[in-house]
């Protein structure tokens, strides 16, 4: 496949695009290698789809699976994360096997000047990200037959809009563009707790609940009896979009190009960091959604950002390996992930020069051992 020319099915969320390709290319008991660092619902796609994920070690340079500890030839398919914009290792990921590309961090990044998400079977996008429209996704393929078989079961999971919801949505996202642009974060912030618009967490993200969970798994395949997990703060990640969002997405997605060169322009400025993780010094012209800093005492920093107007956003739990061991197969070294769980700051490169004051005093994270 030269994956150049793509099918673009749209999607209310990258997280119905993810299950959709992995049910469409992938055969309920077949091992899929992820990486163990990534939203939580993730996990909870894989398992949804039938599949056993059999988690990848990582590699400390960019929090990515690290090619050369992981057993490709062990695994029927790749799951690919592409962390904060790193890329993936996709030449050595492709090979003979499946490989779907979740491209909800790096919707513009390249290697080799071709896009993340043309390598693979299919490319997973995500419109709230690099676009910051609140909602949606996309399902990038290649062949007309498999956009037309997602297209069906898409159709089958959707679940109807509601106008009411669809402008809350869309004006919740109009008023934190605004919020990020005029340098109104820490009101933002505190309006939002005041008025119980952050989810309560039960030490994880989403509460496991192994029990129920292990009801759900007698289901699979099958995404409905998943959702308790898999929507966590998306609650219509399989609600369908209706013309106002639809709108909005299309105008977001508009501003990208305007905004590639400040975002370049903030990558390159943070690579210069001591504490910068070591692959964004090698992507310092690539239009990266965050900037991963490894830093010895995160929980200030997130402090201290914060009283500067910063908000940090996308950090993910400890990894699988430690959150549903019962449910995975184990990485051979997981080390490395829990380092970077532990000590990751990821740092929106658009806003760089508000960061920098905080950051550029910060002390690197301890090497990784064992």
């Amino acid at each position: 496949m030269n994956g150049l020319q793509r099918r673009c099915l749209a999607l209310p969320s990258n997280r119905l695009g993810l299950y959709l390709a992995l049910r469409h290319w992938c055969t309920p008991g077949q091992r899929v290698l992820m990486s163990s660092v990534s939203a939580d619902e993730i996990l909870f796609l894989v398992l949804a789809a039938g599949l056993r994920p059999v988690i990848a070690p990582l590699s400390p340079r960019d929090g990515n699976i690290d090619v050369r500890a992981a057993d490709l030839d062990g695994v029927d398919a790749v799951l690919t994360t592409n962390l904060y914009g790193l890329p993936d290792d996709v030449a050595a990921l492709a090979g003979d096997r499946i490989l779907i590309e979740d491209v909800a961090h790096a919707m513009e990044t390249t290697v080799n000047g071709r896009r993340i998400g043309t390598f693979g079977h299919a490319g997973v996008f995500s419109l709230s990200k690099h676009a910051g429209a609140g909602s949606g996704g996309v399902l990038a393929v290649e062949d007309e037959a498999d956009y037309r078989a997602l297209e069906r079961e898409r159709d089958l999971l959707l679940k109807p809009g509601v106008l009411r919801k669809e402008i809350v949505s869309v004006l919740t996202s109009m008023a934190r563009q605004a919020a990020l642009r005029l340098d109104l974060v820490r009101p933002a912030l505190k309006l939002a707790r005041a008025f119980g618009m952050q989810e309560e967490r039960e030490g994880y993200r989403i509460a496991l609940r192994a029990d129920e969970l292990s009801l759900a798994m007698k289901t699979v395949p099958g995404l409905p009896p998943f959702d308790p997990w898999v929507r966590a703060d998306l609650h219509g990640y399989r609600t369908r979009r209706g013309p106002l969002a639809q709108w909005y997405q299309r105008r977001r997605v508009a501003r990208l190009p305007r905004e590639r060169d400040r975002r370049v322009a903030g990558v390159d400025r943070l690579a210069d960091l001591p504490v910068v993780a070591p692959a964004v010094r090698e992507l310092r012209d690539q239009p990266l959604f965050r900037v991963p800093l490894l830093v010895t005492d995160r929980d200030a920093a997130i402090a201290a950002l914060e009283r500067d107007g910063v908000a940090t956003g996308y950090l993910y739990d400890p990894p699988y390996d430690d959150y549903a061991p019962a449910f995975i197969e184990p990485s051979p070294a997981p080390e490395a992930a829990r380092w970077w769980a532990r000590h990751v700051l990821p740092v929106d490169p658009l806003y760089a020069h508000r960061a920098l004051p905080v950051i550029s005093s910060l002390r690197p994270a301890p090497p990784v051992t064992g």
